[in-house]
């Protein structure tokens, strides 16, 4: 099973890109310190594929915008990634709120994404 279309829990058969992204403090318009990682997610395994708004083949989390020039855009990542793992956590088998609060919790983040336009792999 490759990594777009799989059930939660099935094994993955896919190339996968490592990320390591360092968050970058930043002082906003009310001179608060504030945490800069440059991208959203959507999808998770409470979430209904089939409404959200860009039509991903599955409950997975998906990286849905990149803000140019961010820690994000910085360390590789691009629209549509999809996320196998965050610092070692299976983000194929997390709810979208596990996997905000999860991204939120570390200052780097040492991603495995799965990208579609890669070719597949076969290990046999």
């Amino acid at each position: 099973m490759t990594a777009y279309g799989h059930m939660p829990g099935e094994a993955i058969e896919c190339l996968s890109i490592a990320v390591e992204l360092h968050k970058q403090e930043v002082i906003d318009a009310h001179g608060q310190v504030t945490i800069r990682v440059g991208f959203k997610i959507g999808g998770g395994i409470d979430q209904d594929p089939t409404k959200a708004p860009f039509k991903y083949p599955d409950s997975g989390v998906y990286i849905t915008n990149v803000e140019s020039g961010s820690p994000a855009d910085v360390a590789g990542l691009r629209k549509h990634d999809k996320i196998l793992q965050v610092n070692g956590a299976d983000f194929t088998m997390m709810t979208h709120d596990r996997a905000v609060k999860f991204i939120k919790q570390s200052k780097v983040l040492h991603m495995l994404v799965a990208r579609a336009d890669l070719p597949p792999v076969s290990l046999h």
